[in-house]
């Protein structure tokens, strides 16, 4: 039987793949997207209602450029879809004076010329009245940051990639991939599809996929983390009152959201609790276990003090870690026109925009316009 035919394959539709298709359809190439769920879906990482973007990037100066493209693009989407993707709340990061994160977010808005203001414990306080941080604290601030709405975010891109033309095929996971030198067979319980490239955003499930594909050395690590929503008690946590905030404390390193659309305001802890993903890959709700959300709790009784620390919901979702923290975009080494997006580390959402453009040009052979060096593959396994 002859083969349904494409330009390009994206297997694994979340937020990364969503957006790849995307920038593929609109790049004029016919593009198949591929997934075990029907995105968005709350199996992965892109659900919980919303996800922090920032510009001045703590974790490393090299993603600044790429966070401003991302900020971009998001926009973009906006024009095009006629959606509210993105809430200028403001952004708030705080911690101990001289902190990496502070460090590298400080330098990164000097080299930037980025609207960065550094504040300190007493000016926090009286700025947001619902923060109680210790005293020795400093503050970085970006007023044009704030938040995304992560599940509108994907279905603003599903919509428009297959309004470009680009074909979903939900609920379908991927049992093969027979790579060769003119391109790639994907095989599925649907059928067996051909293209051109592939793109490999597969979430949790990458790792055994890139195995398979002769990648046997990517550490890439699924685990399990949970967010919830706590009672604001007055106003001083409504979104024109009260940033998204990532607080580096002696406890561990939190973020979260003001009470966006009277839900609650929203924590979580990024470090902390190491729990595996099952083999099965089933990522278990939320209250699975007496642990989940105590951290949370405890630091919203500790730091928010217009604020109920008894969770009023909850939610699990998938951390793919690498080692390092950082991404992996990058080409197979053996086969440049498969180009593979993983171990976004809990910090990727907000890329997603510009990360999807990227792979879609990696998979095309053109030049992705960032330097990639600190996401290779290679790093793993010189």
């Amino acid at each position: 039987m002859e083969l349904e035919l494409y330009d390009v394959i994206v297997v694994g539709a979340g937020a990364m793949g969503m957006s790849a298709g995307y920038h593929a359809a609109r790049a004029g190439r016919r593009t198949l997207l591929i997934d075990a769920y029907d995105p968005p879906h709350a199996q992965g990482t892109h659900h919980g209602e919303t996800r922090i973007i920032r510009h001045a990037y703590g974790e490393g100066r090299a993603y600044t450029p790429m966070a401003l493209r991302a900020q971009a693009l998001w926009y973009e989407l906006e024009r095009e879809t006629g959606r509210r993707l993105f809430l200028e709340t403001g952004f708030l990061q705080a911690g101990e004076p001289g902190s990496r994160m502070l460090t590298e977010m400080q330098v990164s808005a000097k080299e930037h010329g980025l609207p960065v203001e550094v504040l300190d414990s007493s000016e926090m306080k009286l700025r947001w009245p619902g923060l109680a941080l210790p005293e020795s604290f400093v503050g970085c601030y970006e007023a044009d940051s704030g938040v995304l709405l992560s599940e509108a975010c994907v279905q603003a891109y599903r919509d428009a990639a297959v309004a470009l033309g680009a074909t979903m095929l939900p609920n379908t996971p991927v049992i093969a991939i027979h790579p060769d030198a003119e391109g790639a067979e994907v095989v599925t319980a649907a059928g067996t599809y051909r293209a051109k490239s592939l793109i490999l955003t597969a979430g949790k499930f990458a790792g055994p996929m890139l195995a398979k594909l002769g990648l046997n050395e990517m550490p890439l690590s699924p685990l399990r983390k949970t967010v919830e929503w706590f009672k604001p008690l007055t106003e001083d946590y409504s979104p024109d009152r009260f940033p998204a905030f990532l607080f580096d404390l002696p406890e561990g390193i939190f973020f979260g959201f003001p009470d966006i659309s009277g839900e609650g305001v929203k924590a979580g802890r990024h470090d902390g609790l190491v729990r595996p993903m099952p083999e099965d890959g089933v990522l278990l709700p939320h209250g699975t276990f007496e642990d989940d959300g105590r951290d949370c709790a405890a630091y919203v009784a500790r730091y928010m003090p217009g604020v109920e620390p008894t969770i009023i919901k909850g939610s699990s979702c998938t951390y793919t870690m690498t080692p390092d923290e950082h991404f992996i975009l990058d080409r197979h080494p053996d086969y440049p026109h498969i180009a593979i997006g993983a171990g976004f580390s809990g910090h990727g959402f907000k890329f997603a925009s510009a990360n999807g453009e990227i792979l879609a040009k990696l998979a095309a052979g053109d030049d992705p316009g960032f330097d990639l060096s600190l996401f290779t593959l290679h790093r793993f396994n010189p």
